[in-house]
């Protein structure tokens, strides 16, 4: 199946009205795709595959769930195994152990995306430009500072990805800055 990333959109926006979920996925995106300009793999797999990967959440929100309700609508409408396979072993509880890259880097680039994002959201002009990976390490260390994002789960990432967890926030910020103003993370002057 060849994916078309207007119909994985659309998905998305048939099962999550949430604009902060919308945002994210949209960040994890970015991400996977730079990672797969990287890697030299299929960029619009990653990418629908980062796009997707929460897109049952609102509706299916709990660890019973998600990600497996999403799994049998993905299944359903054609998507690859690969990436059904990636969507689910994002899930440290589904039971799905995270063996290939795309399966690795799209855990890698989840929690830290969503914590890129609170980081630029404190600073003043609340832009991705503002945002250093030294100053997100440092804001790592504050626990009471973007309590919901799982710490041990970007570092885990970034190590099971082989990359140094610093150069991979900074990845994931240039990654994130191309897309600025859809996350609504663009300098405002």
């Amino acid at each position: 199946m060849a994916m078309d990333r207007n119909e994985a959109w659309s998905l998305l926006r048939e099962y999550t009205q949430s604009e902060s979920l919308r945002k994210h996925m949209l960040a994890v995106e970015a991400c996977m795709r730079a990672y797969a300009r990287k890697f030299g793999e299929d960029e619009n797999k990653w990418g629908i595959t980062g796009l997707l990967h929460d897109f049952d959440y609102e509706k299916y929100p709990t660890p019973a769930e998600h990600p497996f309700v999403g799994n049998k609508i993905l299944e359903e409408r054609g998507y690859p195994d690969d990436v059904r396979r990636a969507i689910l072993s994002h899930a440290d509880y589904s039971g799905v152990k995270r063996e290939s890259r795309m399966e690795k880097t799209l855990y890698a680039c989840d929690e830290v995306s969503g914590f890129i994002t609170a980081s630029a959201l404190v600073k003043p002009n609340k832009s991705l430009a503002e945002v250093e990976a030294k100053s997100v390490r440092k804001k790592m260390k504050d626990k009471a500072f973007a309590r919901s994002v799982n710490r041990d789960d970007i570092i885990n990432g970034a190590a099971d990805l082989g990359v140094d967890l610093e150069e991979h926030i900074a990845f994931c910020i240039e990654a994130m800055k191309g897309i600025a103003g859809e996350l609504g993370l663009a300098r405002n002057i």
